[in-house]
């Protein structure tokens, strides 16, 4: 089934909610509803961005400042946006991306305490403004996801960060939520496996019956 305009959806959350789950689970819940989907992810998504992705996450001898940081996340998203999100939704498909602009507010925004109007500019300037039709919020306590997340091996960049850094991300993006509420679904992640899914299902299928 291919729709007319395309639809774009993000999984968000902090570390450990378990978005790749959901995102697999999503995969066979459009795949059995006939739709023409598209998985992707931020940092990420393309050749070029996925480059980019390794420079963000790889650890250095020098500190990556936070304005550098931030300006990376935009150079993949500008290439992931032209590149594979708007070509996809302009031939119909549903496209799926794990995070989106959402976490530069949360991560770059809430965690590195960059004011949210350089941010803004820069969504405006290099994406348009671009929003996703629906964004799922995976939600749970800092420590359940830094928990799951420790038996995972070595960690990456944003990974090692501590738990203050982690529960600004989780505050703004409650504020992001707070700000978008018609687009936002807050899931709470902290349950099993299957609650959560059956939570994202029940969502799915009331987006999709309007």
């Amino acid at each position: 089934m291919t729709l007319t305009q395309g639809l774009f959806i993000t999984i968000e959350g902090t570390e450990g909610m378990g978005k790749s789950t959901v995102i697999a689970s999503l995969s066979e819940f459009l795949k059995e509803k006939g739709f023409d989907y598209l998985l992707t992810r931020e940092p990420g998504g393309t050749e070029i961005a996925e480059k980019i992705r390794q420079v963000i996450l790889a650890h250095y001898d020098e500190t990556m400042q936070a304005e550098t940081e931030l300006l990376l996340y935009f150079a993949g998203r500008l290439q992931h946006v032209q590149t594979v999100v708007l070509p996809a939704k302009s031939a119909g498909k549903i496209v799926i991306s794990d995070r989106f602009t959402d976490a530069s507010f949360a991560y770059q925004g809430g965690g590195r305490q960059i004011p949210v109007e350089k941010i803004r500019l820069l969504e405006q300037h290099f994406i348009n403004d671009l929003q996703p039709d629906l964004t799922l919020l995976l939600d749970a306590p800092i420590e359940v996801g830094l928990n799951r997340i420790a038996s995972r091996g070595e960690k990456d960049r944003i990974e090692i960060e501590n738990i203050a850094f982690f529960e600004r991300v989780r505050e703004s993006y409650h504020q992001r939520a707070r700000e978008y509420p018609n687009r936002f679904r807050l899931i709470d992640a902290g349950g099993s496996v299957e609650e959560v899914q059956e939570k994202v299902h029940h969502i799915f299928n009331e987006f999709f019956s309007k």
